[in-house]
This record gives C-alpha cells, sequence and structure tokens, in this order.
C-alpha cells in the first residue's frame, strides 16, 4: 500500500458499514479519503476518530446524494479543486427495497437502479476521466457488488436487489473490457460479499427489525472490516 500514500480515493456510502471501514482502512494506510454520503455526521466523526488515532491519511467528509447526477458532478469537480482528481474509486453505496417484482412500487425499483446503477457508472465514468486528464495511468476503480449480482436469492423481496447487482456484474466486466480498449493500465475490480454484518439489513427491513436481527443470527457472516482487507489487498496487489 506504500504506493498509494498521499494519493486521493473516493468511497461511496462511507458513513456507515462497509464504506466506512472501506475508508478508515485507507486513511490509516496514507491516503487522502474522500468519504461521500447524503448525511456527513458519521463521517466528520470517523475522521475525527483516524485523527486521534494519528493515522498518516486524511478522511474528507462530503454531503452528496447519489440520486443527484449534478451533485455527483458536483462533487468530482470539488474534488478536482482541491486535491487535483481522484486515483482511486470505491463504488460502495448501494441499497435494496422490499420491493418484489409482482407488487413492487415503481418508486422502491427507481431508487435501486438510481443508487445501485446509476451512481456507481457516473462515478466510475468521471473517476475515469479524473484520471485520464492527468496522465494517471495506475488508477483503480473498485466495485464492492456483492452475490447476489452472481446468483438470484429465493426471496421475492430481494429479486430487484439481485438485479441491480447482476447489472453491477456487467458494468464492471464492460469496464474492464473498454479499459483493455484504451490501453490504459487502470485497473477494474468488482467485490462481491455474501452476508457483511452492518446496518444494510435494519435499512433493508427497516419495519421489521426483528427480520434484520434474524439475518445475521441465521448464518455466520463476514464483518465490514473483512471487505475492508479485499479492498487493501486489491490495491496492495496492484501492478501497473
Amino acid at each position: 500500500m506504500e504506493r498509494w500514500r498521499g494519493r486521493v480515493a473516493l468511497v461511496t456510502g462511507a458513513s456507515v458499514g462497509i464504506g466506512a471501514a472501506v475508508a478508515r482502512a485507507l486513511v490509516q494506510h496514507g491516503m487522502k479519503v474522500v468519504g461521500c454520503a447524503r448525511n456527513v455526521d458519521k463521517i466528520e466523526k470517523l475522521a475525527a476518530e483516524c485523527q486521534s488515532a494519528g493515522y498518516s491519511g486524511t478522511l474528507i467528509p462530503y454531503k452528496c446524494d447519489l440520486c443527484n447526477e449534478e451533485e455527483i458532478l458536483s462533487m468530482f469537480s470539488a474534488i478536482k479543486t482541491l486535491h487535483q482528481g481522484v486515483d482511486v474509486c470505491i463504488n460502495n453505496a448501494g441499497l435494496a427495497h422490499n420491493e418484489p417484482l409482482l407488487s413492487g412500487r415503481t418508486e422502491g425499483w427507481r431508487n435501486m437502479i438510481d443508487v445501485n446503477i446509476l451512481a456507481l457508472a457516473i462515478c466510475t465514468r468521471e473517476a475515469y476521466q479524473s484520471m485520464k486528464e492527468r496522465h494517471v495511468d495506475d488508477g483503480h476503480i473498485i466495485n464492492i457488488n456483492s452475490m447476489g449480482g452472481h446468483r438470484m436469492v429465493p426471496s421475492a423481496d430481494e429479486h430487484f436487489y439481485c438485479a441491480t447487482k447482476y447489472a453491477v456484474t456487467a458494468m464492471t466486466e464492460g469496464l474492464r473490457q473498454e479499459l483493455r480498449e484504451a490501453k490504459t493500465h487502470i485497473r477494474a475490480t468488482c467485490i462481491s460479499p455474501g452476508i457483511v454484518e452492518t446496518e444494510f439489513a435494519f435499512r433493508h427491513h427497516n419495519s421489521d427489525p426483528e427480520r434484520a436481527a434474524a439475518v445475521y443470527e441465521s448464518i455466520k457472516c463476514l464483518k465490514a472490516e473483512d471487505i475492508a482487507s479485499a479492498v487493501t489487498y486489491v490495491l496492495s496487489a496492484h501492478v501497473s
């Protein structure tokens, strides 16, 4: 990870769970990390914790609604102005709603598409353009996917969510092909964990906390820190 010291990473959905764990790990390794979320209170608290711990990097909270393209573009513009640009993009933000294919609300489907697919695509495009205009040829784009992006979960509440994660799988492969055609050494990686013990299930089943808790009690789960370790492993293994 020494090669990334002092360089800039963007982590979406950095307020809790996997995003917060990844942001902390990258700051610990000396990176300048822009952590974005709709609510930055928890990121500001995490930034203070990182500073108190004496980590060599810096966590910069940034308020951004990923459902709004203008806010995403404004964020990338601010990163360019203040930090030159993005060298590593961690597309972590994602959400799920209980909206089955036969009875789900269009609003819930659209929200999953906006965050899980469109925001990821926009951040990927803007991160690549940021790297390209600065002649950065060793950047890395990492998509935090899910096992639900490779197999359909046998639960109607998860089917549309899985469809969005299948899209992430397809987009990562498409990105890999386009980067190869561009003859660049910028890398694309997809990390697809199983169930990770975070706030995700409690947000997914926000009207039934007992059901959310049962998700984590019924199976041995990964921790957010496990995914953060996978991210740092991927970055440390990157050879231009």
